[in-house]
């Protein structure tokens, strides 16, 4: 049983938004289940569907800010140094209407899954 698992090529998701995500840790990357963390850099103007993760899901900030829109009712700006956990079953929609683009951390328990985030389809 290995004691440590140092990760120095994380697994670059492809996209087609200009968004770069880099899965450190998590289904993708090292098959691991129980958890992921990715590191994500999202352009101006880049957002995504609404989403409706079976996970949750922490966010922190490393620079930049990121618009948080839960429910379609409550929008949230995270800046750099702040993060934020939404709870599995929350609707959400993320995006960066800002100048600057945002770094992020993504932190999902289970792994984030394709399968399991059910994103909308516009």
């Amino acid at each position: 049983m290995e004691k440590y698992l140092k990760q120095n090529s994380p697994f670059v998701v492809p996209t087609n938004d200009g968004k770069l995500i880099e899965e450190h840790f998590g289904l993708a990357s090292t098959k691991e289940n129980r958890f992921s963390i990715a590191r994500m850099v999202a352009p101006p103007g880049w957002s995504e569907p609404f989403q409706t993760p079976e996970f949750d899901e922490v966010t922190f900030v490393v620079r930049g800010s990121k618009l948080i829109n839960i429910n379609g009712e409550e929008e949230i700006r995270l800046n750099a140094n702040e993060s934020i956990l939404l709870k599995a079953g929350v609707k959400v929609k993320y995006s960066n209407p800002f100048e600057d683009e945002v770094e992020y951390l993504s932190f999902c328990v289970p792994a984030f899954s394709i399968d399991t985030v059910n994103r909308e389809t516009n």
